[in-house]
């Protein structure tokens, strides 16, 4: 019967992921208010993703994730959420074009994983640092090539990234190059700069026409 449960939740993973484009994945935490900077950030950062023509996903609920799928609505994106079903009741944000909920955290991931061509990842909680270290372990093991980690909100994520650097790469747990693998920042223009680099270019994406948006002060 669970088998069956998680067949059948994949093919409809599958069926609704299909169509809806390249995506970029943007996590964080949902618990960040309207007046808050990250979640001002998330907002920008959808809006630019979204610009340059990608759908952007989210676990469809507040915080980071309505953040970020506002952003795209905004300048008339493409925004979808991928909810994960928890014992607490989420309701979707009003930003999101489309939705679907998931049992199983691993069939999640694998949809994440398979339609994004990047992660954006924002200050969050356990379930951000999953998703944080388990993509890395796919670039590192060579599961998955050419998948941009973009993490923004450098006071937030510093302590980690020293961690990685002075105790992880001191000791030998994980390779110098490693760390490569994380770009830190919290400026737009790079993370589109590190996206299109790796996503845009390496796949051939083509860029949409350009829309303006208000939040980036473009009028």
């Amino acid at each position: 019967m669970r088998l069956l449960r998680i067949s059948w939740e994949f093919i409809q993973g599958f069926r609704k992921l299909h169509f809806v484009g390249p995506c970029v994945t943007v996590f964080g935490s949902a618990r960040f208010k309207e007046d808050h900077k990250y979640y001002e950030l998330g907002r920008a950062a959808g809006a630019a993703l979204a610009q340059k023509g990608f759908t952007v996903m989210t676990g469809g609920g507040p915080g980071i994730m309505e953040a970020a799928n506002r952003g795209a609505h905004e300048v008339g994106g493409k925004s979808i959420g991928c909810n994960i079903q928890l014992p607490f009741e989420q309701e979707a944000n009003p930003y999101v074009d489309d939705w679907i909920d998931f049992r199983y955290f691993f069939v999640r991931k694998v949809m994440l994983v398979k339609y994004s061509y990047a992660f954006v990842i924002l200050p969050g909680g356990f379930g951000t640092m999953d998703e944080i270290f388990e993509t890395l372990t796919l670039i590192q093991t060579g599961k998955i090539h050419d998948f941009p980690v973009v993490i923004m909100g450098k006071d937030y994520w510093q302590p980690m990234l020293e961690f990685i650097e002075e105790m992880m790469i001191e000791v030998g747990t994980i390779s110098p190059e490693d760390l490569e693998l994380i770009t830190l920042t919290d400026d737009i223009d790079e993370m589109l700069e590190v996206i299109e680099k790796n996503a845009i270019e390496q796949f051939g994406l083509t860029y949409p026409e350009p829309q303006k948006s208000k939040l980036l002060g473009e009028g």
